[in-house]
């Protein structure tokens, strides 16, 4: 179900003092998404600025992705917190929505023994809707062992994981942990997306794929084609891109490159802020590649 390009979109807003959510611009990014063949959409995770959504903002943006996909592909929604019960609210919601599965963050800032970590997922895991467990140990102070994994795995409700440790030897280990489960193990790290299909992975959340989504999907297709050799080419001709994502704390860089673009983006929300006038041009020179 969750296999291929799956963008993990922005969340644009107005540049008026509310900073309101720019719906009207947010189904146009996914228009432009999905016209570009993305195998899926990711709203509400950290690239759409979740942590800083209201509860009422937070299924707004997924409600209006689910209506704008219009079952065309699968919407797996970012419900996750470091609050199990928030995490419950935000779960059951997305599925009363029409929500195809929900992306759950491993409990930030609390750092949960393994007991809470399995029961934490557990719970999430009972309330019938996809589970893919989402890795980010840069965000979470706490990476999630593969052997935990691996359990997780067991459960009828958990079919992934988004993993984003960096770490392939760990990734390999899921892999091979996972080999006779209904398991899927999904890049969180656009520049080991290649590598992670190479090891038996199904595709990326990615972040790139908000700016050349077509690019994204082309070197997913041609590695499910056998075309090894193209695939890898369009990797090192992404890679600066993979990179000028990360020049700032996501999603700033990512959210100005959208804007480049011209397309519907608008500030971040604090605590973060915008991208600084030396990496603006930095970026603007990495988009000019792909112009």
């Amino acid at each position: 179900m969750f296999e291929g390009v799956f963008p993990a979109i922005i969340t644009p807003f107005k540049r008026n003092p509310a900073q309101d959510i720019d719906f009207d611009g947010l189904r146009e990014n996914i228009l432009f998404l999905l016209a570009n063949g993305v195998h899926g959409i990711v709203p509400c995770g950290s690239t759409g600025e979740s942590a800083t959504l209201s509860f009422e903002e937070h299924e707004q943006v997924i409600e209006a992705a689910i209506d704008t996909v219009d079952g065309k592909v699968p919407v797996l929604a970012g419900t996750g917190s470091n609050n199990t019960a928030e995490a419950v609210r935000f779960t059951r919601a997305a599925k009363d929505l029409g929500a195809d599965g929900a992306l759950i963050i491993s409990p930030y800032y609390n750092k949960p023994n393994r007991a809470g970590l399995v029961k934490h997922y557990t719970r999430l895991a009972d309330l019938d809707i996809p589970i893919v467990m989402y890795n980010v140990p840069g965000r979470t102070g706490q990476n999630l062992q593969p052997d935990l994994i691996t359990e997780l795995a067991h459960h009828p409700g958990i079919v992934g994981v988004k993993e984003a440790s960096g770490d392939i030897s760990q990734i390999s280990r899921i892999i091979e942990g996972t080999l006779d489960e209904d398991f899927a193990v999904i890049s969180g790290d656009d520049g080991l997306t290649l590598p992670i299909l190479a090891l038996g992975g199904v595709g990326v959340i990615s972040v790139a794929a908000n700016v050349e989504p077509g690019r994204m999907v082309a070197m997913f297709s041609h590695f499910y084609e056998d075309e090894f050799e193209e695939a890898l080419g369009i990797h090192y001709e992404l890679s600066p891109l993979f990179r000028a994502m990360f020049i700032d704390t996501n999603p700033i860089p990512v959210k100005k490159a959208v804007e480049l673009r011209g397309m519907a983006a608008g500030p971040v929300r604090l605590p973060l802020d915008e991208l600084d006038d030396e990496k603006t041009l930095k970026l603007a020179e990495v988009l000019a590649r792909y112009d």
